[in-house]
Order: C-alpha cells, then sequence, then structure tokens
C-alpha cells in the first residue's frame, strides 16, 4: 500500500514528534518531514513534496495563517490541515479562509486527529460539529454577521500582533518577528486597542496576556 506523505509544522518539538508516532503507526500515512517554523517548511517543500500539511498556528515568524496563504498561492492543490491549541470558534474559520480544508483542536482524540487527516487527503473538509452549524446559521442568516467574540473584529494580521502581545513580546520584537517596522506595529496596537474599546497600552496587555493563558 502506498503511504500519504506528511509534513508536520510545529514549533513545539515533543508535540510534533508525538504526532509524527501517531501518524507513522498507520499503514497508509507517513510523516514525510517536520519543520519548526513557516520559512524551513517552504524551503523543504520542494524537496519532500507532502501529500498534505499539518499546520499549527503559533508559529515564529510567519505564522500558521500566513503560511496556508502562501501554500495555496504556490502549491494550489496541496490541503493543510491546521491542528491548534487556539479555540476554534475564533480561528477555524479564518483558517479555511486562509486556504486550510480542515481545523482540529489538539485536546481532540487522537482517532479524530487521524479521521481529519483522512477527511482532508479525500478531498473533503473537516471541521467539529459546533463549527459546522455555527457556519451554517451565518450562511444562512440574513442578517449581519453577528460577531461572538470581539477578536472576530481583529484582522488575521492584528490577531497576530494581540497574540504576541499575550505572550509577553514588546513591540520592538514583534516588529522584528514580523519583520515589519516598529512604526507598523504601533499602528496595529492602536486599531487593536480600538476595535476591542481597549484604553491604554497596559489594558491591551492585561487582556492579551489573559487570553493567551486561557487558550493554553
Amino acid at each position: 500500500m502506498s503511504r500519504n506523505r506528511i509534513m508536520i509544522v510545529d514549533d513545539h518539538p515533543i508535540l510534533r514528534k508525538g504526532l509524527a508516532m501517531v501518524i507513522n503507526e498507520e499503514p497508509d500515512l507517513t510523516v514525510s518531514a517536520e519543520a519548526q517554523d513557516a520559512a524551513t517548511a517552504l524551503d523543504m517543500m520542494e524537496t519532500h513534496r507532502p501529500d498534505l500539511v499539518i499546520v499549527d498556528l503559533s508559529l515564529p515568524g510567519i505564522d500558521g495563517i500566513e503560511l496556508i496563504k502562501t501554500l495555496k498561492v504556490r502549491y494550489r492543490d496541496l490541503p493543510a490541515l491546521v491542528v491548534s491549541m487556539h479555540d476554534e470558534s475564533i480561528f477555524a474559520e479564518r483558517a479555511l479562509r486562509a486556504g486550510a480544508r480542515g481545523y482540529i483542536m489538539k485536546q481532540e482524540a487522537v482517532e479524530k486527529v487521524l479521521v481529519a487527516i483522512r477527511k482532508v487527503l479525500n478531498g473533503e473538509i473537516f471541521v467539529s460539529d459546533k463549527i459546522t452549524t455555527k457556519m451554517l446559521e451565518t450562511l444562512v442568516s440574513r442578517d449581519e454577521k453577528p460577531v461572538s467574540s470581539p477578536l472576530d473584529l481583529l484582522s488575521n494580521r492584528e490577531l497576530t500582533v494581540f497574540r504576541l502581545i499575550g505572550q509577553g513580546f514588546k513591540t520592538s520584537q514583534i516588529a522584528e518577528e514580523l519583520h515589519l517596522s516598529v512604526k507598523t506595529i504601533e499602528s496595529y496596537r492602536s486599531h487593536i486597542k480600538e476595535k476591542l474599546k481597549l484604553d491604554t497600552g497596559t489594558d491591551l496587555m492585561k487582556y492579551a496576556i489573559q487570553w493567551v493563558q486561557n487558550a493554553a
């Protein structure tokens, strides 16, 4: 039996190795490559030619959403499955809009992750029942899409900046991490405060730290 080749992109070595071990036990699946960040994954793509890429959202430098967008442009038919600790109610739709074919939380059972992998390899889309219901409700509603969380108001890049603030990064460090100017990051911070109705930088930092801690 030929085995489908899978690349795992995750900056946590233990989680990456654990997932690889589970996948490699399957007769129809094999992990052909592992990468700790998006840049490494993109460099390895031509050599390893995976059938599926598993992507974590929290990656150093280029985050998972941006990586998926890049893969969609460069390798149109290559499916991506997000396996992440981040709340699916906030990130699943964003990931699908970026080009992912599925989204599953890391807390899910191993069996369910394998189901998600095979569904995406089969050309199907995999999300939880909760997200399916939410997306269908949005589709059939004639009203403007409801905002279930204030973070829904943030763009993907603003959400990345917000996450890094919550992880304790200073403005200059965020600029270096995202390869942007300090002025651009300051602009993002200002927009985030406005959208979340926060008065000061301290309020923003407290909110972001609390969100990161709750997501962990």
